[in-house]
């Protein structure tokens, strides 16, 4: 029966067509989800600020962030057969949060009812193909810069999970305590998975991962939250899910389709678009991915599953899903086909049962595997033609501004914008596409909005 499964899963996936295996695209599964795993407790904590439920509220959002982030990657791997993995976007999370529901008061309710009707409107945003004209439309150099922003943004996630910057009110950003426990961790890890890489060891980043895991266990190393040691798995591995009864259908369809709350759904469905077009851009420039062959970019079936994910996720009491920048760590440990997020998505379905497992990974154990794959992500750049203005500005603004932003989408807007003030500045607007200013127009909006905010 093992072997008829594995021949299935090969023709479905095409691995072996991709110069692959089920034993390499499972290790990049297990990669990418312990590069990802974080999520099962910050997006409850974020979320539990706007949704305070009366029983286990924290319990019933994670188990909720599971099964979406879940469904989300099963979607991608099955239909759009890539090794992409989906879960409730940070950013997207906060600004539900403190934006939507606290600043501007509104009942999550109605709140989840705008992310479900986001998802509808990029579905059909998809099904027209405007999803991906809004991606042809953009320059080919600023497609290249993405890549790189997402490689320093990544970078950068990696270096603060681990301590090796924090922020300051001065200068923005600092170099973190020296010595600490979590950046001895994370510079020992990352020296460690190097080396493993350059002998091209199979699996280096997950051995970095659990060795560091395993140092901080054995070591009672205080790196943990609030600076703590590792203090065992209460309860045992196995606990039974809290599910999310009172977040499941609550949403608020009709209080959604109200005036005063189409601003906040045009704004959801414009940062989902363009942080889900920059991530998949990004990715796709990997070297990893195009070792998968030239055939184009099934980006209908992507932004498909994108889409019904989000949807799907606010029925179930989540914010917006998006595709994950740490799919980046599963490709460079060899994912090349959808097993690899479906594998993901298994998890992600394990860890409602097993999630106390999860806790005993700590995030300068995976941030490592962050700072490597941002160091892969920047070697496109020397394709940039840095001679000429015109092209190679709004690249570099779209490079510096995505770590700079902290947001993927506004550092792809800030890009734009220039591509188009450039251009217009010298006279040359018939180098500007038409859809890229209905776009330009479109990211204006969004900002006179959250300058009205």
């Amino acid at each position: 029966m093992g072997y008829h499964l594995g021949r299935a899963l090969d023709r479905y996936f095409h691995i072996t067509d991709q110069d692959s295996s089920l034993a390499q695209e499972i290790r990049a599964g297990f990669t990418t989800f312990m590069a990802m795993a974080y999520i099962l407790f910050i997006n409850p904590q974020i979320l539990g600020h706007a949704i305070p439920l009366a029983h286990n509220g924290f319990g019933q959002l994670l188990i909720a962030t599971a099964l979406t982030s879940a469904l989300g990657s099963l979607l991608m791997g099955v239909l759009a057969r890539y090794p992409f993995a989906l879960a409730p976007g940070m950013g997207l999370n906060a600004y539900f949060t403190y934006s939507v529901v606290i600043n501007h008061q509104m009942p999550w309710q109605i709140a989840l009812g705008s992310v479900f009707l986001s998802g509808i409107a990029m579905l059909i945003l998809t099904v027209s193909g405007v999803r991906r004209a809004i991606i042809d439309s953009l320059p080919e150099t600023i497609k290249t810069a993405i890549s790189a922003g997402v490689g320093l943004f990544l970078t950068l996630i990696g270096a603060k999970n681990c301590g090796l910057v924090e922020g300051d009110p001065s200068t923005l950003l600092r170099m973190g305590t020296i010595p600490s426990a979590e950046l001895a961790l994370a510079l020992s890890g990352l020296v460690l998975t190097v080396v493993l890489l350059h002998r091209r060891i199979h699996g280096a980043m997950v051995i970095g991962i659990v060795l560091m895991t395993l140092v901080a266990i054995i070591l009672e190393l205080p790196v943990y939250d609030n600076h703590q040691a590792f203090a065992g798995i209460s309860g045992g591995l196995w606990q039974a899910p809290a599910w999310p009864v009172d977040l499941i259908g609550a949403l608020d369809i009709k209080g959604a389709l109200n005036w005063g709350a189409l601003a906040i759904l045009f704004t959801f469905t414009m940062v989902d678009i363009f942080d889900t077009a920059g991530t998949l851009i990004g990715l796709s420039q990997l070297p990893s991915f195009k070792r998968q062959g030239a055939a184009p970019l099934r980006s209908t079936q992507v932004f498909a599953a994108d889409a019904l994910a989000t949807s799907v996720g606010a029925l179930l009491g989540t914010s917006t899903v998006t595709t994950y920048v740490e799919s980046a760590t599963g490709m460079e440990e060899g994912g090349r086909t959808g097993l690899t997020a479906v594998v993901v998505g298994l998890l992600f379905l394990l860890s409602v049962f097993f999630w106390p497992l999860a806790q005993a990974v700590p995030v300068a154990a995976s941030a490592p595997a962050l700072m490597i794959v941002g160091f892969l992500m920047m070697g496109n750049l020397a394709v940039i033609p840095w001679a000429q203005l015109l092209e190679a500005f709004p690249a570099f603004i779209t490079i510096v501004m995505i770590p700079f932003s902290f947001s993927v989408a506004d550092g792809i807007s800030a890009g734009v914008f220039a591509h188009i003030a450039l251009n217009l500045g010298v006279g040359r607007w018939r180098n500007i596409s038409p859809f890229l200013y209905c776009v330009g127009s479109a990211l204006l909006l969004r900002f006179f909005y959250l300058s009205l905010a």
